[in-house]
């Protein structure tokens, strides 16, 4: 079982802590152990009880009418719900929850449905990429199992290697890029979703994978000549100095246009180097890619 404090509720269900202990006050559904030094945590159902219920009050439910029904009800009202929006957060909800499970032929199986009805560009929009932003903080603070995190992130990895295989594009682009991960960075998906919508576009990927030094970087810039350089960091190792990775590539590969996505550029306030440019969020990177073609 996994211990997850307030703050990982606050996380997972977008719902405010101070909120969840007025819910505990006033309601029965939430009743979270304390440690000796009189710090609450909760248990792997009471996070699932909080998931739904902050997803029925989204979207229109009081939290003392959900407060009177039985689980079954719970569930019931749940599956009713017909907002596209409300769907799609009621399956990262399902993940989120096999993954506490450790039922990852149900997580698979999910993933597997939307992929055939929705195609996979949008699995990894609307499903996968909502499913990782919220799970990732967890990751970072090593609120779950490392084998949760492994087992999950290697099924979405096959689905992305499959989508990248699969990929067609009517256009021929004479662009080339190299994609890679710095040293102490080994959270791919966010890279080879990149890798995706690159090949879609028709651009030439050099992939260099996870865990790269920039001298390897350097050295295939001079040979290859790309149109740019690319790398996405979602979790990188406590060691990592951002400021000093953005100065270090930036002397090492001065004509070189190096673009950087991912967790640590929204909240990035020191001076950017001027061949170095961000994307700070899922939309300015498809924006991105899209304008490729231009």
């Amino acid at each position: 079982m996994n211990a997850f404090t307030i703050k990982d509720l606050e996380n997972l269900s977008g719902i405010k802590a101070h909120t969840i202990r007025i819910w505990e006050q006033r309601y029965s559904f939430l009743t979270p152990c304390r440690t000796d030094t009189n710090i609450r945590y909760y248990s792997n159902d009471e996070l699932k009880t909080v998931l739904n219920i902050a997803l029925l009050n989204k979207y229109g439910y009081k939290i003392s009418h959900i407060d009177q029904m039985t689980e079954e009800d719970l569930k019931g009202k749940i599956l009713s719900l017909s907002h596209l929006q409300a769907q799609q957060e009621r399956i990262v909800n399902d993940m989120i929850t096999c993954m506490i499970d450790l039922d990852f032929d149900e997580f698979e199986s999910i993933l597997d449905e939307n992929i055939f009805k929705k195609g996979i560009e949008k699995t990894i929009t609307q499903i996968i990429f909502p499913f990782l932003e919220r799970v990732g903080v967890l990751w970072v603070t090593n609120h779950i199992n490392p084998a949760q995190e492994h087992l999950v992130t290697n099924i979405i990895r096959q689905k992305l290697i499959l989508g990248i295989e699969t990929a067609t594009c009517i256009f021929s682009s004479k662009k080339q890029c190299i994609l890679f991960l710095p040293e102490g960075e080994h959270h791919e998906l966010g890279l080879l979703y990149l890798h995706y919508l690159l090949k879609t576009k028709g651009v030439k990927v050099i992939y260099l994978g996870a865990n790269v030094p920039i001298k390897d970087i350097e050295y295939v810039s001079k040979l290859k000549s790309p149109d740019f350089i690319y790398t996405h960091l979602t979790s990188v190792a406590n060691n990592f100095n951002f400021e000093k990775f953005l100065n270090h590539i930036s002397t090492k590969i001065p004509n070189q246009r190096v673009y950087v996505s991912g967790q640590l550029t929204s909240g990035y306030k020191k001076r950017i180097p001027e061949n170095v440019q961000f994307k700070t969020s899922l939309a300015q990177v498809s924006e991105f890619v899209g304008s490729l073609n231009d």
